[in-house]
């Protein structure tokens, strides 16, 4: 009886947990080219996810930090996100240019906007951003938890980076992380 129990609980937990799995709100993506169409219709900046499909801190990233409810809700609010394929095979046409992979029968072959976005830099993950004219702001490099991608994201989506450096929006962005965190907490 207790065996029979406990996998009926043990079924229940999983289906569970399924179902919360697929009701959780996700990061809506876009391709480069959607993305890009979307922002002409209706201006917003631009996030985009540089990654591989070999990068294993790309992956943690997916799984982790693009899951946190906070990141998602903010991100899908603020920007047109893209999830760009550095070894992308397809030609992609941007500001009148052709951007293209070189040698896409080739492994780990990179696509030329890629190298363009990031600035040569060929490092995964990598994330860049762009302003709602789809001019090309900055790139920031390498995994991070939500806790540290939160400021970055506002940074750029508040548009702070007009009048302040990151260091200075950073600490205010700190200290009031920390009294709404009081405020709730009371």
């Amino acid at each position: 009886m207790t065996k029979s129990l406990l996998t009926i609980l043990l079924i229940i937990f999983g289906i569970t947990t399924i179902h919360s799995q697929e009701t959780q709100e996700k990061i809506k993506w876009y391709t480069f080219s959607e993305a890009v169409e979307a922002n002409l219709k209706d201006p917003k900046p631009l996030f985009i996810d540089v990654y591989t499909d070999w990068c294993s801190w790309c992956k943690k990233m997916d799984k982790s930090t693009f899951m946190d409810p906070g990141i998602v809700k903010y991100m899908n609010e603020t920007y047109y996100n893209v999830k760009f394929d550095a070894e992308l095979k397809e030609e992609i046409i941007f500001q009148g240019k052709t951007f293209v992979n070189p040698s896409p029968e080739n492994t780990r072959s990179t696509h030329q906007i890629a190298q363009a976005l990031l600035k040569g830099k060929m490092s995964y993950p990598s994330y860049v951003f762009m302003s709602e004219k789809l001019e090309w702001l900055t790139v920031v490099p390498g995994y991070m938890n939500a806790e540290k991608f939160d400021p970055i994201i506002h940074f750029f989506g508040e548009k702070a980076y007009v009048n302040q450096s990151f260091e200075e929006y950073s600490k205010d962005y700190s200290e009031k992380k920390e009294e709404t965190s009081e405020v709730i907490s009371q």
